[in-house]
């Protein structure tokens, strides 16, 4: 599935960027309002939702809520270059990534594909076994799930792609450059906060060890540790 749901209530904008991606082989839906949006980005159509900030009556922020009140599929918002604020939003409440406008349609479709690749193609363990462990925590990277103690977790793709790439080197620290590349599919650029956020929402998401503490650690100056056990 390569259908993309673009939601900007940006007339001019929208005809250039569909254009664009259905040259580069995207069929792509267009919504004109949060609204609209949301209720198509709902309809599990969609293999990535483009979503713009700033729009009139339900702005994006809220729009997302709607969304993954209802549906982990990927969401790239289009943010206000400079505006800290909503990007960091937009990041809690489980948006996969963020483009600064204004935005050349080149890399927005690079990014596109980045989110969709760490999608259609996770890694696996070493050994091959399609199943990973490190204490409660359980992922299966094929059907891209994970539990924590036998319960289901419900993840973002990028959310998904960054707890795969900890439990891969469970017991060491892995840097934010990695993490960076491998789960949102691009480098680390100065002062982004986008892993910081990401793992602060897994933090939340995932259960307590059993002398309390969180199973991902912040190493100094080193990056993030998932616990072994």
């Amino acid at each position: 599935m390569n259908e993309i749901l673009l939601i900007d209530d940006d007339v001019e904008l929208l005809a250039m960027l569909r254009e664009y991606l259905e040259r580069e082989g995207f069929a792509v839906g267009l919504a004109y309002d949060g609204e609209s949006g949301a209720r198509l980005a709902l309809t599990g159509r969609f293999a990535l939702v483009v979503l713009d900030v700033m729009m009139p009556r339900l702005n994006g922020i809220d729009t997302l809520r709607r969304i993954r009140a209802g549906s982990p599929v990927p969401v790239l918002m289009l943010t206000a270059r400079g505006d800290d604020a909503d990007r960091i939003i937009g990041l809690e409440l489980g948006a996969d990534d963020y483009v600064p406008k204004p935005c050349t349609p080149r890399e927005l479709t690079a990014r596109i594909r980045a989110i969709l690749r760490r999608l259609q193609g996770a890694p696996v363990a070493d050994d091959g076994d399609p199943t990973l462990r490190a204490g409660p925590l359980t992922l299966w990277p094929a059907s891209r799930r994970a539990e924590w103690s036998g319960e289901p977790l419900e993840l973002t793709s990028t959310e998904f792609n960054l707890l795969e790439t900890l439990i891969c080197s469970a017991g060491r620290p892995v840097s934010k450059e990695m993490l960076s590349e491998r789960g949102l599919g691009r480098p680390l650029t100065r002062f982004d906060r986008s892993v910081d956020v990401h793992i602060s929402s897994l933090r939340h998401k995932l259960g307590k060890l059993r002398d309390g503490r969180s199973c991902i650690q912040t190493v100094y100056r080193q990056g993030y540790q998932l616990i072994r056990d």
